[in-house]
């Protein structure tokens, strides 16, 4: 990182360890700034200790182009009452990883993150006989294993686990989707109005009778808002009923989205802004479109 002089390091709360892909997220959203981050083993741990004012943003996963959205992730957010403040988009790729001079015959037992173990169900079928533990980080996997000095034990995670560690990569790409790619969010106490942001992020409840979803939904289309994403959650002792987590394009600052979501408001049991943001663009994010457009082709 680039240090500024005199100037006090961002403090960040981070989900994983050094050389997670949270942290490559981290990285990359605060590019050319000296931080100093703190590793945390959960979610709520993060969201926590930004709530608390100790760190000044966290950095979370969201949704996983595999494995879909991470719900619990935007219930925190919801309770904690944090601000989404921007998005970072990580390629995923994971590895096979193992103590140097291990082969994969020798391997008898694999760790990961549950989301890592999921993504690379079809390589792990091929070894059905392995014993697979889920563990806090796919980057905690590749340092337990070093740690462990047990030749039958392997972890997923990403080549810089493996550089970190001094762990070998038995078995290279073997995610089952090759466009993978995990969206993270970067969150903060205080909203922030950041020049350039073009994303809402909020959740909603509808009213409990026929239609009521798709007559909501319908106020973005009428207003020319580009939704691209919707994500559905239950809640918490009310069977059945549920809220929705939306992504569409547009700034707060306009009048016109300002107005259609005021006006949405009142149509709603519950409507709440859980970011405006800059959405990411250049390197992955753009790759990530490049990709949507060959579907069909």
């Amino acid at each position: 990182m680039t240090e500024t002089i005199g100037a006090e390091p961002i403090r960040i709360a981070c989900f994983g360890a050094p050389g997670s892909y949270s942290a490559q997220a981290m990285e990359d959203s605060f590019q050319g700034q000296q931080i100093a981050p703190t590793f945390c083993d959960h979610f709520e741990d993060v969201i926590q200790t930004v709530a608390s004012g100790t760190v000044q943003y966290g950095v979370v996963p969201i949704e996983n182009s595999s494995t879909g959205g991470i719900t619990e992730v935007y219930d925190l957010i919801h309770k904690y009452d944090c601000h989404i403040v921007g998005e970072k988009y990580v390629k995923i790729e994971h590895h096979l990883l193992a103590l140097p001079g291990v082969s994969l015959e020798d391997i008898r037992t694999v760790y990961s993150h549950p989301q890592g173990l999921a993504q690379c169900r079809d390589f792990l079928k091929h070894h059905s006989q392995w014993k697979l533990n889920p563990y806090f980080s796919t980057a905690q996997s590749a340092e337990l294993v070093a740690k462990m000095q047990r030749k039958d034990t392997a972890a997923i995670a990403n080549t810089t686990a493996a550089r970190l560690y001094h762990l070998d990569i038995l078995q290279s790409a073997i995610n089952d989707n090759t466009t993978n790619f995990t969206r993270f969010f970067v969150i903060a106490a205080q909203d922030e109005e950041r020049e350039g942001r073009n994303k809402i992020t909020l959740v909603l409840t509808v009213r409990h009778e026929p239609g009521a979803l798709y007559h909501v939904l319908g106020y973005f289309f009428y207003n020319g808002m580009n939704m691209t994403h919707l994500e559905s959650r239950p809640i918490k002792g009310r069977p059945f009923e549920y809220f929705f987590h939306i992504d569409v394009m547009g700034d707060l600052q306009d009048p016109g989205i300002a107005r259609a979501l005021d006006d949405l408001s009142k149509h709603c049991s519950y409507l709440k802004i859980l970011g405006n943001y800059p959405a990411d663009r250049g390197g992955i994010a753009d790759e990530i479109r490049s990709d949507r457009g060959k579907i069909g082709t």
